[in-house]
């Protein structure tokens, strides 16, 4: 069963505001062991709110900066809640940041058993993958060599490669992801679909509203780290470019 939970579910950064000081604001601030840079908090997500559960299709909308990522980061667990709570039971497989956690001076060989374990990958179950990771990702002898010396387009077919080799409950995407020359591209795209027709409920980021509307169950429209509006594909899309257009719509003035 894949499941995912978000009650009041809120994400704040702090960071430091970065400002020009005077030589004398420095030295009385640091006699009082005052910071220069004063703390800044950022509201990432406010108070979502988020059931699914298997067979679910849930696609996110909105401009950038609004929350997208983050949001997927939250459910994916790279991001612990600041405030509410977070729930997600099944496998899960992002594809997102997928590059991360790679080792620059090992070989592709050792990177496949990295990131395998990253993925909750045992020795025995990433045993029987790693001729099919390899096959799939075309590197050949380049997976004998450490993947520092790998094109930017080399190291995405890698992890690409390994982050699709799961067979995932709850499947996290953001954006389409480009890897490889054109033929890759329709292995990665074909494998994608493969993916999402298979795992039991997915959660997709996306600006492409046509594909939201076709493969998604529900959406959620976001403003802000807010959740502006949940529901059926058509009415949210529809709603959102309704409000994208009053929004970007030349001003007339009065004569």
């Amino acid at each position: 069963m894949a499941k995912i939970e978000l009650v009041n579910a809120s994400i704040t950064f702090k960071t430091h505001q970065r400002k020009r000081v005077s030589l004398k604001e420095y030295l009385l601030r640091g006699l009082f062991r005052q910071s220069v840079n004063p703390v800044m908090q950022v509201r990432a997500l406010d108070n979502i709110n988020l059931s699914a559960r298997d067979g679910e299709r849930i696609g996110v909308i909105g401009h950038n900066g609004a929350g997208k990522s983050t949001l997927l980061k939250l459910l994916a667990g790279i991001y612990p809640t600041t405030g509410g709570t977070r729930e997600v039971e099944g496998r899960i497989c992002s594809l997102f940041d997928i590059t991360l956690g790679f080792e620059v001076e090992a070989t592709g060989w050792d990177n496949i058993l990295y990131r395998a374990y990253l993925q909750g990958e045992t020795p025995r179950s990433i045993r029987s993958k790693m001729n099919s990771i390899a096959e799939f990702s075309e590197l050949g002898a380049f997976l004998n060599i450490p993947v520092r010396n790998y094109s930017a387009g080399m190291m995405m077919r890698l992890a690409f490669s390994i982050a699709t080799s799961i067979d995932p409950d709850v499947l996290l995407i953001d954006e389409v992801l480009a890897v490889g020359d054109l033929a890759f591209q329709a292995k990665a795209k074909a494998r994608m679909r493969e993916l999402m027709s298979t795992a039991r409920l997915m959660v997709i980021v996306a600006h492409e509203l046509d594909t939201i509307r076709e493969m998604c169950t529900r959406v959620l429209w976001m403003r802000h780290g807010q959740v502006v509006m949940q529901g059926p594909p058509n009415e949210v899309v529809d709603a959102y470019i309704a409000a994208m257009s009053a929004t970007c719509a030349p001003q007339t003035q009065a004569a």
